[in-house]
């Protein structure tokens, strides 16, 4: 067995404080995939920087405060990459990946958008970006037998079954037909695999993050935007899914949940 977590933790250094690190010496997964870490590893307590047990990779933004994604496995990786060739966004602390034995796993945080905004515009770019790569990335993989995991938040949800209010964001970002469109041409296209949605074809959910405003989290009014795509091979090896929603809302260390896939290797 081979266990994988992704979250959005949403600042390190406060979910550090409210739970992450208690979380992460309980956990078993084998990989763990963090995004919006904005700290410098510098900023991190030492058990989170360097926690016993676990050999990790952090790769901040230039910009201060903002984005960042981490990677932390149980076995030391082969190698290990920052961005994927963008001159804009290599620097912008929004994908790092590792090669593990027989597998290359990734964390991404795709930048969120706001419609009508610079921010939206800067999405599409890293979209145009990010697709050719992950069509690059599998064939790399398939000549090299390995399997891949671009594991994150992706700030999209790809149908009505992945938002509870689905018919009030038809014109929001992480839910505009063209982003949605986009996702399609990840999983029709390059051929990747949800693999969250590939266990659970038939529900609505299971969501991965609720906003902090009002009662989301405790109607389950939530957004699945995190998600692990894999390559067909491994996502056929995929076994049992879980999202790993607090117990109430005053036990939550972010606004996202873990996402973790057990996969039989």
């Amino acid at each position: 067995m081979y266990t994988v977590t992704t979250v959005n933790v949403n600042g390190l250094r406060a979910a550090a404080k409210k739970g992450f690190v208690e979380w992460l010496a309980s956990t078993e997964a084998d990989v763990v995939c963090l995004q919006e870490v904005r700290a410098e590893p510098h900023q991190l307590p030492d058990e989170v920087r360097e926690p016993e047990g676990w050999y990790v990779t952090h790769a901040p933004a230039a910009a201060k405060g903002r984005a960042g994604v981490s990677l932390y496995t149980r076995r030391e990786p082969d190698a290990v990459r920052t961005g994927f060739g963008s001159a804009e966004f290599d620097g912008s602390g929004r994908y790092l990946e590792a090669d593990l034995p027989g597998l290359t796993v990734a964390s991404l945080y795709l930048p969120s958008g706001e419609v009508g905004t610079e921010r939206q515009d800067e999405k599409e770019r890293f979209m145009d970006e990010f697709l050719p790569y992950l069509v690059a990335l599998r064939a790399r993989a398939a000549e090299e037998g390995r399997e891949v995991l671009v594991c994150g938040d992706w700030n999209i949800a790809h149908t009505e079954a992945d938002l509870k209010n689905w018919k009030a964001n038809r014109k929001s970002a992480g839910f505009l037909p063209e982003e949605r469109a986009w996702l399609s041409r990840v999983f029709d296209e390059a051929g990747y695999v949800d693999v969250v949605r590939a266990l659970h074809p038939d529900v609505t959910g299971p969501y991965s993050w609720w906003s902090y405003r009002g009662r989301a989290f405790d109607n389950d009014s939530g957004w699945r935007i995190d998600y692990q795509v894999a390559t067909p091979g491994l996502a056929e090896r995929a076994v049992k899914a879980m999202v790993e929603r607090a117990a109430s809302h005053d036990q939550r260390w972010s606004d996202h949940a873990p996402v973790t896939v057990v996969y039989e290797l």
